[in-house]
């Protein structure tokens, strides 16, 4: 039996502590607040602000809504990222992606106060984390693994690790924040040929594909360690993108879902809010 590596006690880790750092703030005359950019009524975008909304209030955040509709014309959208940047009382955006014009996307988050940009959206976070220095923040699923990596004590200098997905929010950032830590990082996509070869080789397994049952016991051995991070229903129940069933027996440890980077995604929000929020009363 594999050992699960639980989201919920790295999360309440996190939260203690920004929740005493967000109080800090709070007897300065500092109320931490993040706006919540989105468009449309997406069931998974709601579900997940309303998990964030209980993290943040866990935490001690203000929240602002700014919620357009799904087909909200380009000035709606840019003058609310314009009022979001001009408010001195707002330390911190999301924006909720994926939009429904690309293009436009783009152009908010270019738009966006990379200060504010808790997520890694704009091209400044973007290039913070591929550089592995600056002030700014990986986006918060990418982080989340990295967060449970380190609170479960998994030390990655001159570990192989392989990512099985390359999209702009998890797979490349998490790629990036591992070799900051000095893992040695193969990338996995649809491409790949013999993936379940590369994948069975490696000490850490990152799973971040987008499909339920991607990984099989075929791409795992017994000395490594598996992080799931996708979010799937199959016939209405929530599942990853690793066969847990097949998997876990085989594997020395890994995250199920749900209970695994889903946990600790809004608490690395609402430490993104408060980091963002301390740096504001600094500058």
């Amino acid at each position: 039996m594999a050992e699960l590596f639980k989201g919920k006690d790295v999360a309440d880790s996190i939260t203690q502590e920004f929740a005493a750092r967000a109080e800090a703030l709070r007897s300065k005359g500092i109320k931490p607040c993040l706006a919540m950019l989105r468009l449309g009524e997406d069931e998974a975008d709601l579900s997940y602000e309303r998990n964030a909304v209980k993290r943040c209030e866990k935490v001690g955040i203000e929240v602002a809504h700014f919620n357009l509709p799904l087909d909200a014309d380009k000035d709606a959208v840019l003058n609310a990222v314009k009022e979001i940047n001009n408010d001195k009382n707002i330390h911190a955006c999301l924006m909720f992606r994926p939009f429904k014009d690309k293009e436009l996307e783009n152009e908010a988050g270019r738009l966006l106060d990379f200060k504010k940009d808790v997520d890694c959206m704009t091209p400044e976070s973007l290039m913070s984390v591929f550089l592995g220095r600056g002030q700014s923040f990986a986006p918060c699923t990418a982080q989340a693994c990295m967060e449970i990596l380190d609170f479960y004590g998994v030390e990655l200098t001159g570990k192989n690790v392989c990512v099985i997905g390359r999209s702009p929010v998890v797979g490349k950032p998490v790629s990036m924040l591992l070799q900051n830590k000095n893992a040695t990082v193969t990338m996995c996509h649809t491409k790949t040929k013999d993936m379940a070869g590369i994948a069975s080789k490696a000490d850490v397994l990152v799973v971040a594909a987008g499909h339920a049952n991607t990984v099989t016991k075929e791409f795992v051995n017994p000395n490594q360690l598996v992080i799931d991070v996708g979010i799937n229903y199959v016939d209405g129940q929530l599942c990853g993108d690793v066969d847990f069933a097949n998997v876990e027996p085989i594997v020395k440890a890994i995250t199920p879902v749900p209970g695994g980077v889903g946990a600790v995604t809004t608490s690395v929000l609402a430490k993104h809010v408060i980091l963002a929020a301390e740096a504001a009363l600094d500058s």
